[in-house]
């Protein structure tokens, strides 16, 4: 059978593929930085009624999630995913629904608004961001250019979080006072940006040709309950793929770190260091410019060396930054101390290479899962990533306000009493680096790197031309290492892959 020659992949399409993280880690920023102190502080939430918004949440993300990453896998076989794509199609139809996000930050309404309104606007994240999540798997197979398409991804994020750290500070000193129009202004800002990028990422990204054919060549079967079924079985099985484990535990590591950093930090700052909101969104925007120069640091690190000592030097520099921090605390600085620059710098330098190490060994996992299924089933990691990101997410942000209203903390107060800062300072210090401790032990057995994926993709191609025995022992002992099975079970051979959709 024929090859289709690689379509070459230009600094536009680059550039459209990382812009589309603006939603990504732009909303994600402003959600895990923000959205607790708008709701406890402004809007008159307890920090249980916010925890309640994000957990009911997380109940119905659930089910959308895992249900666009399974259809999108499949959609190839209807006329519009054949017109638009089977994963572009939901990009495409998301963008007049983006504006929800604006209308998440309306100040003056009651619990159920603000309930309803993250609701809808999570739903329409999930639209763009699981069939965005495959684009890089679709537009390419090579180790390297996977790799720039993650750095670009993680570079366009971490400019979208700098925008969420200084633009309440700009805000603030336009309005003249701290006030809920803040985040409103902020929140429109930002969904128009949502606009524009996911359009731009339509316009400039294509998907693997023959995906729509090979949909309809695996039509989903029983009906709508059969469908169901088939879905959670299928994203369940994501769980097999060893490779796929330590990647998820790696990522839960550094990212659920930076979430309950970023959901004390801003109290951490008022209430602690005598700081305002606008101090603590200048030190956040301060902090992101920083791991946005650490990307690029990482970018070559990872390209060069192994991914997983790439992260445990991140992880290393990051809990360096928050112990500093707290030490500088304890002995009675105050937010306008200059030595609060130290550990923000420590903490940013390794946030950027936390930020791009987990996405950028993402982008191999549909291979290693090919190797064990003989499909390509992006589609569904996306599904699994994006729900476990948001839910974990989530459930940060909310502990840390459970924990700080036991802690003593009162919603709207503008003085906090010793007992709840030091619940504050505790969260973010234990909470911070005891989460990143879990990822860096995970990274010791995590042996993804450009030579293993090579081999990797070396067997594929022998086992797509029918070959059922490996090149060499080496080889053998590194796809059994990533995959998690034995070289007689991979290529459908294995109850993974029997379970067809």
């Amino acid at each position: 059978m024929a090859t289709t020659p690689a379509r070459p992949v230009r600094l536009i399409n680059y550039l459209a593929y990382g812009s589309n993280d603006v939603l990504g880690a732009g909303s994600m920023a402003v959600v895990s930085g923000w959205v607790l102190i708008f709701y406890t502080q402004f809007c008159g939430l307890s920090a249980s009624e916010a925890a309640l918004i994000f957990a009911v949440a997380r109940i119905l993300d659930a089910i959308t999630s895992p249900l666009i990453g399974y259809i999108s896998d499949n959609f190839g076989a209807t006329w519009l995913g054949r017109r638009f794509g089977r994963r572009r199609f939901f990009i495409l139809a998301a963008i007049p629904l983006l504006p929800s996000f604006a209308l998440m930050w309306l100040p003056g309404q009651q619990f159920w608004y603000y309930l309803v309104s993250y609701v809808a606007f999570e739903m329409v994240y999930a639209m763009v961001i699981i069939p965005y999540e495959t684009l890089a798997a679709e537009m390419s197979t090579d180790y390297r250019t996977k790799a720039k398409f993650a750095g670009a991804r993680i570079l366009c994020g971490q400019v979208s979080a700098i925008l969420a750290g200084f633009l309440p500070m700009w805000l603030i000193t336009w309005l003249g006072r701290d006030s809920a129009d803040t985040f409103f202004y902020m929140g429109l800002l930002f969904a128009a940006l949502f606009m524009l990028t996911a359009g731009f990422l339509y316009l400039f990204s294509w998907e693997r040709p023959g995906a729509a054919a090979a949909a309809a060549a695996h039509p989903r079967e029983g009906g709508a309950l059969g469908a169901l079924r088939s879905l959670y079985r299928n994203l369940f099985s994501t769980m097999r793929i060893r490779a796929f484990r330590l990647h998820l535990g790696m990522y839960l590591g550094g990212y659920i770190s930076q979430d309950v950093f970023n959901a004390a930090f801003t109290f951490f700052v008022i209430f602690a260091l005598a700081g305002s909101t606008a101090v603590a969104s200048g030190l956040l925007g301060t902090m992101y410019i920083v791991q946005l120069v650490a990307v690029a640091l990482a970018i070559n690190l990872a390209l060069r060396a192994s991914p997983a000592l790439a992260y445990r030097l991140a992880a290393a520099s990051f809990a360096a930054g928050v112990i500093v921090l707290l030490l500088l605390w304890s002995g009675g600085m105050t937010a306008t101390n200059w030595l609060i620059w130290v550990p923000i710098v420590l903490a940013g330098l390794g946030r950027g290479a936390l930020n791009y190490i987990p996405w950028a060994t993402y982008n191999y996992m549909a291979d290693v899962d090919e190797i064990v299924t003989g499909r390509r089933r992006e589609g569904s990691f996306a599904g699994v990533m994006t729900f476990v990101r948001k839910a974990t997410q989530a459930a940060a942000v909310a502990g840390v306000g459970v924990l700080m209203q036991w802690g003593g903390f009162v919603s709207g107060a503008h003085v906090q009493t010793p007992q709840a800062i030091h619940t504050i300072a505790l969260l973010l210090g234990i909470g911070t680096i005891g989460v990143l401790l879990l990822g860096v032990l995970i990274s010791f057995r995590f042996r993804l790197d450009p030579r293993t994926h090579a081999v990797l993709m070396q067997e594929i191609e022998r086992l797509r031309r029918g070959e059922t025995s490996p090149s060499d022992p080496q080889a053998q002992a590194v796809v059994e290492d990533l995959s998690g099975w034995r070289y007689d079970q991979l290529w459908g051979k294995n109850d993974v892959a029997a379970r067809r959709d």
